[in-house]
C-alpha cells in the first residue's frame, strides 16, 4: 500500500474578501508541483463564501464537478436553465461535458456559507452537459459509508461521467470500518471533514487528507464525532 498525507495547514490559500479558499490541489494562483491532482481527482477546493458573495456565470468544459455544502445555502443557476438552491445533506453533480455556463451564490445576505468544490477529470470527452442535485438522509450515512457518487445510474446514488466513487459517513461513535476500493487500479483520497481518524501510521484532524493506492483495501479507525468524506479514482 502506497499513501500520500496531506496536512490541512499545508493547503494552499487565497483570500479575495468575498471569498476566503483552501486548495488541496494546485488552483488558480497556487501552484505546488507536488500537489496538481491525485488520480483523476483534479481540485478539492474547501471555499468560504460571504453573505450574498459568491462565482458569477463562468464557463466549463470537460470536467465532472461536485459540490458538498457543509453550512449555510447555495444558490445554482446555469445556462441548461437550471435554478434552485442546495444545502447540507444535498449534493451537486455537474458534467460539463462540451461545455456550459454556470454560477453559484451564497442564498444568505447574513450568513457565510462553507462548501467542497471537487474536480475528476472525465472518462469520456464533450458529453452532453448535465445537472443533477439528490439529498441523503443523515441516517444513510449515520456510522457508516455511504456511496453517495458513482459511474452506475441508479436512484441510490449520483451519477458521474467516470469511474469514480464518493462515500461519505457520519460517526457519533469510534468505529474500525475496512474500506474496500471500488475498481482495480483505482485509489483513494480519505479526507476528514470534522474530527479525526487513524488510517496506517498517520492520524488525520480536521481537513487533513490521505491518499491511498496499490491496494485492494485498508481500514479507518474513525473517532466519535467525526465525518469523513473517501474520492476513490482511477489513478492512471
Amino acid at each position: 500500500m502506497k499513501t500520500i498525507f496531506h496536512k490541512s495547514t499545508e493547503r494552499g490559500q487565497a483570500n479575495h474578501g468575498w471569498l476566503h479558499a483552501k486548495h488541496s490541489f494546485s488552483f488558480a494562483n497556487y501552484h505546488d508541483p507536488n500537489k496538481v491532482h491525485f488520480g483523476m481527482l483534479r481540485v478539492l477546493n474547501d471555499d468560504i463564501i460571504a453573505p450574498g458573495g459568491g462565482f458569477g456565470m463562468h464557463p466549463h468544459d470537460n470536467m465532472e464537478i461536485v459540490t458538498i455544502p457543509l453550512k449555510g445555502t447555495l444558490e445554482h443557476r446555469d445556462s441548461m436553465g437550471n435554478i434552485g438552491t442546495i444545502q447540507p445533506n444535498e449534493i451537486q453533480a455537474m458534467s460539463a461535458g462540451s461545455g456550459l455556463m454556470h454560477s453559484e451564490y451564497n442564498h444568505s445576505k447574513t450568513e457565510e456559507i462553507n462548501l467542497l468544490q471537487i474536480w475528476i477529470f472525465p472518462k469520456e470527452k464533450n458529453i452532453t452537459p448535465r445537472y443533477e442535485q439528490k439529498i441523503f438522509s443523515e441516517n444513510a450515512k449515520l456510522n457508516n459509508f455511504k456511496t453517495i457518487v458513482s459511474p452506475i445510474k441508479s436512484d441510490d446514488t449520483m451519477w458521474i461521467n467516470q469511474d469514480a466513487f464518493f462515500s461519505i459517513g457520519k460517526f457519533s461513535e469510534e468505529k474500525n470500518i475496512s474500506y474496500t476500493i471500488q475498481n482495480k487500479g483505482n485509489g483513494a483520497y480519505v479526507f476528514v471533514i470534522e474530527g479525526s481518524a487513524i488510517i496506517g501510521e498517520h492520524t488525520l484532524n480536521k481537513r487533513d487528507a490521505i491518499g491511498v493506492w496499490d491496494t485492494s483495501n485498508f481500514s479507518v479507525s474513525v473517532k466519535p464525532n467525526s465525518e469523513i468524506l473517501i474520492i476513490d479514482v482511477p489513478m492512471n
